[in-house]
């Protein structure tokens, strides 16, 4: 049986689980006490639509750098905690607004409940973030592999020093690097427990391959209306891990922000440059915040009625085009200003 609806858990003025649009967060790839390089990277986030922004926390100078960012971002902040308890404690004290930490390498209970029990006096939510890589020891003594199982056991095993301590602001992930095994654990983490969940597939990979690795493994879980905030992690700028995120939660309709640019393939029959119309339009569309459909469309076949789906669309003939508005055909023109002609109509009728 499913459990209902996950606990409500606020990330600064972000609110996730409870029926909360899905939130789409990224982690800053400078070194944290690099404070100039980390602020004007999370300021790009921010201004890309990322909503979270996690920090490596590695020293202690990277903790004690996170107060000054925090002045000068406007992104809720998490620091993110390995194996050393006290910066945990040292980023709480520096005001972020969460903790993600991971009880496979942190050590004995006593230092965890010495971060619950600081989060709790300062009402930060903590997420335990289990990788398939960093199980303890004895869980993996007794599962031998890092089975769906065995991340439960250990979720299981430190939420017992959670309730122990009466804190309930918790956010649950169980990343892995394979997409099976990740859609697995998730699934039974979300069927055991009423946290909220944060989803992603860690170690994906380069920007392409990444994006897809990402967008098999969210996109399954989140069509089963599983999980609630997620991060593409890619080996690429971090600006497309929010890209990439928001494009997956628009193509499930879980969210929509900003265009929609619908494009043929092209084949063949295509008489018109449909890719470099196409990616003029794809560069144009970033300039604009309304969730519009736009299609750009290269032949006969299925071009037009592609393009009447749309909001705004062209299809294209033998170096001409035309451009529906609402599937009603207004026009058409010559290949050479197609695009212009496009945005034309675009302009004309958001500003209404």
């Amino acid at each position: 049986m499913m459990p209902a609806m996950k606990r409500v858990v606020n990330i600064g003025r972000v609110r996730i689980g409870g029926g909360y649009p899905i939130t789409v967060q990224s982690m800053t790839k400078t070194p944290t006490a690099d404070i100039a390089a980390t602020v004007r990277q999370i300021r790009r986030l921010t201004q890309a639509g990322c909503e979270i922004v996690r920090l490596a926390v590695v020293d202690r100078l990277d903790a004690v750098a996170l107060k000054t960012i925090k002045k000068l971002v406007s992104l809720p902040l998490v620091a993110d905690i390995h194996f050393d308890y006290r910066l945990a404690l040292l980023a709480l004290a520096s005001g972020v607004d969460k903790i993600r930490i991971n009880p496979g390498n942190i050590g004995e209970p006593w230092k965890l409940e010495a971060v619950i029990q600081k989060a709790r006096d300062q009402g930060v939510p903590i997420r335990i973030g289990i990788n398939s890589g960093s199980l303890p020891k004895k869980i993996l003594k007794k599962y031998r592999h890092p089975t769906a199982e065995a991340i439960v056991a250990t979720i299981s095993d430190a939420l017992k020093i959670f309730e122990k301590k009466g804190f309930t602001d918790i956010v649950i992930s169980t990343k892995g690097c394979d997409v099976p095994d990740t859609v697995r654990a998730y699934e039974s983490v979300h069927r055991s427990f009423h946290y909220p969940l944060h989803l992603g597939i860690t170690e994906a990979g380069l920007a392409f391959p990444g994006a897809i690795k990402s967008a098999v493994g969210l996109g399954i879980l989140l069509s089963r209306r599983i999980g609630d905030t997620i991060r593409v992690s890619l080996t690429a700028d971090p600006v497309q891990e929010v890209v990439a995120g928001f494009e997956i939660l628009k193509a499930l309709n879980l969210r929509q922000k900003g265009p929609i640019l619908i494009s043929c393939p092209t084949c063949g029959r295509c008489r018109v440059d449909i890719l470099k119309i196409a990616a003029a339009v794809e560069r144009r569309l970033k300039n604009y915040c309304q969730p519009i459909k736009v299609a750009v469309m290269g032949c006969v076949v299925n071009g037009p009625g592609e393009a009447r789906e749309a909001d705004f669309g062209i299809a294209c003939g033998q170096g001409i085009g035309a451009v529906f508005v609402q599937g009603r055909e207004v026009k058409r023109v010559k290949e050479s200003i197609l695009y212009d002609a496009l945005f034309e109509v675009i302009d004309e009728n958001i500003n209404r």
